[in-house]
Formats: C-alpha cells, sequence, structure tokens
C-alpha cells in the first residue's frame, strides 16, 4: 500500500480491527464489542460495531463468514491482507505524529 493510496483509520475502525485480532478466532459482533469495552473502558453501542464492521468489509478490510452455531447464525470476521496493511500503516502514522512531543511540555500548553 502506498502513502498516496493510504487513508488513515478512524478510531473506532482501529479498536475494531485491533479487536478482531484479539478475540482470536471469536470475532462476532458481540464478541468485538465487549473487547473493546474490555480494553479501553468505552462504552461501545452495537448498532456502531456492526455499522463499523459492515464499513470495514465493505473496505476489504475485513472478510466475515456466516457461522450456523446457534439461533439465529452469526456471522464471524476476520482481518484481511489491506487490513493488516491498514492497520500497520494507522499504527506508523500515529508513532511518527507523536515522535518529538514532549508531553510535559503538552500539560504546560493546556493550563494556558
Amino acid at each position: 500500500m502506498s502513502d498516496a493510496d493510504f487513508a488513515p483509520l478512524g478510531v473506532l475502525e482501529e479498536q475494531i480491527l485491533v479487536a478482531v485480532i484479539r478475540t482470536r478466532g471469536e470475532a462476532y459482533g458481540m464478541e468485538v464489542r465487549r473487547e473493546i469495552e474490555r480494553v479501553t473502558g468505552r462504552d461501545v453501542a452495537i448498532g456502531a460495531v456492526y455499522a463499523t464492521l459492515d464499513r470495514l468489509e465493505a473496505k476489504g478490510l475485513l472478510d466475515s463468514r456466516r457461522i450456523a452455531s446457534a439461533i439465529p447464525t452469526r456471522r464471524r470476521f476476520a482481518l484481511t491482507r489491506a487490513g493488516a496493511a491498514a492497520l500497520s500503516e494507522t499504527r506508523a502514522m500515529r508513532e511518527r505524529l507523536w515522535q518529538g512531543v514532549d508531553l510535559r511540555g503538552l500539560a504546560v500548553l493546556a493550563r494556558g
């Protein structure tokens, strides 16, 4: 993926992709939501999770399969190569952005 083709992920998009990885094969919508809430302490509406999962799948960053494990059937999500590249590029961009930032200086700016 070249820099010209790269569109950085939004915060929720990034969190959902990471949660899909962290759930290790159990990446159903509700499990993704629980993982985000467990790790970040952030309450996330299940509708926002499913809308973002659908958007990420439409972008080719996730793939899903219907699993007939119970009624109703559930979709299990998996990261694609493009999704892994998008996560890698987003993380690298964020790290470049933070390079040279002095958090002590940030505290001074916030006070003033």
